[in-house]
């Protein structure tokens, strides 16, 4: 390993992230990025992105790692990665302009025998469609989680590795690079790669359109999803790392990208994705599980309401907003003021002309009539029910994700709602289960 040199083009989220991982599995590693300010931040250890266990692996690896604005640095490189993140608009439609720029930027100045790897996510046929060498091309899966980066890039679970001729070994140098990891290798050809990384995020919205679907109907028949979710988990057909804890709808990019994808595929081609179509539908649905809640027990009989939100990002331990909940609902709340808290994300984010940025969650909480926790960040656990009630005016807190105990919340006077379960309603000093 120590003869291998290993380049990473692009430092967004997951170029960095993969980066740290190799450097940390003992590679040497050029970090490239054409933006002098990116490298220029890297360099001062200034992060513009939230990961867990990211500042600590990158100064854990700094010796192994070398920033460049220059693509040339790459030409001592057996392997190049291509590892830009991909933007993709409100319809899941990818921009692709920056990956095939920063493609041909890169593979100019390539050693001869150098094998380019495009790490990025892409739709089916895209590598096919480079004027590159196929036996020096490769397509390779990411399988990054927002808040779980690090973790997934040392610890993989398999490589799926895209090649123009799945039959015949890998390069020498991919292949000694990817087997420090330790995990099954997987080469097949490019299209199935390509559709492998869509295939796997499908069966993950299936079983969180199941988990939506289900803890609906707990919620009006008095069942309580977190009570099942783990009978199923112990299902072997099933599994204990199943997806199936409610949420709102989709979030954050690629799932909603990959059945946009699917769909573009499918009319071009003639197939039937019904199926697709549905679990389309139902995030939109669930998406709007708070706003629906919120209209009924508040701001139907309160037009004047004071609304706290604690949480911007669209899940805990990441910067990312995209296709946050948080922020689809404060668009819908213009008429109403609205107090804001997020550990990571400023409040200008949320773009509302009544929106009050707070330092702390107690803070947001303060006069509001109900208070919304749309993020499940970690700290908001530590939130005591009693303190939240003292701070508030009304008393309702909607918790999609379950952060706060229920019980403690309505032992403090006040209403609580979560996905999956019936509301827990403060009945005097009793609690009480209620339908709406």
């Amino acid at each position: 390993m120590s003869k291998l040199v290993i380049g990473f083009a692009g430092m967004t989220h997951l170029g960095i992230n993969s980066a740290a991982a190799a450097a940390g599995q003992g590679a040497e590693t050029v970090c490239f990025d054409p933006d002098a300010t990116v490298i220029g931040n890297l360099k001062s250890s200034k992060l513009s992105i939230v990961e867990p266990g990211l500042p600590e692996l990158l100064e854990q690896s700094k010796a192994r790692m070398a920033y460049t604005v220059e693509a040339g640095d790459l030409k001592r490189c057996s392997v190049v990665y291509i590892s830009a993140d991909v933007p993709t608009d409100d319809q899941g439609q990818s921009d692709l302009s920056g990956i095939r720029a920063l493609i041909d930027t890169v593979s100019v100045g390539l050693a001869l025998d150098a094998i380019l790897v495009i790490l990025c996510q892409v739709p089916p046929g895209f590598t096919r469609s480079l004027a590159l060498p196929k036996e020096r091309l490769y397509y390779q899966v990411e399988t990054l989680i927002f808040g779980r980066a690090v973790e997934r890039a040392l610890y993989p679970e398999r490589f799926i590795v895209g090649c123009a001729e799945p039959d015949q070994p890998l390069p020498q140098a991919l292949q000694d690079f990817l087997s420090v990891f330790g995990c099954p290798i997987l080469p097949m050809r490019y299209e199935s790669a390509e559709l492998a990384k869509i295939s796997i995020n499908c069966c993950l919205v299936a079983s969180v359109t199941v988990a939506n679907t289900l803890a609906e109907l707990s919620e009006r028949i008095g069942a309580d999803w977190s009570e099942i979710a783990p009978a199923l988990k112990l299902d072997k057909r099933i599994g204990p790392q199943a997806y199936l804890s409610p949420g709102l709808g989709l979030a954050g990019g690629n799932l909603e990208r990959d059945l946009a994808t699917v769909l573009r595929f499918a009319e071009a081609t003639g197939s039937e994705v019904g199926l697709i179509e549905s679990f389309v539908r139902n995030s939109r649905h669930r998406r709007d599980w708070v706003l629906r809640t919120l209209h009924t027990e508040v701001l139907a009989t309160n037009p004047k309401a004071v609304i706290g939100v604690l949480g911007l990002s669209y899940k805990e331990n990441t910067h990312s907003t995209k296709n946050s909940p948080s922020l689809a609902l404060i668009a819908q709340l213009k008429p109403w003021h609205v107090r804001v808290y997020d550990p990571v994300v400023q409040a200008p984010v949320a773009a509302h002309p009544e929106t009050i940025g707070c330092v702390t969650a107690l803070e947001a909480a303060q006069g509001v009539d109900v208070l919304v926790i749309m993020t499940p960040w970690p700290a908001f656990r530590d939130l005591k029910a009693d303190q939240l009630a003292r701070a508030m005016t009304g008393r309702t807190i909607i918790d999609p994700y379950r952060v706060l105990d229920g019980k403690a919340v309505v032992a403090a006077g006040v209403d609580y709602f979560t996905l999956g379960a019936p509301p827990l309603r403060n009945v005097g000093s009793t609690c009480a289960f209620s339908s709406r």
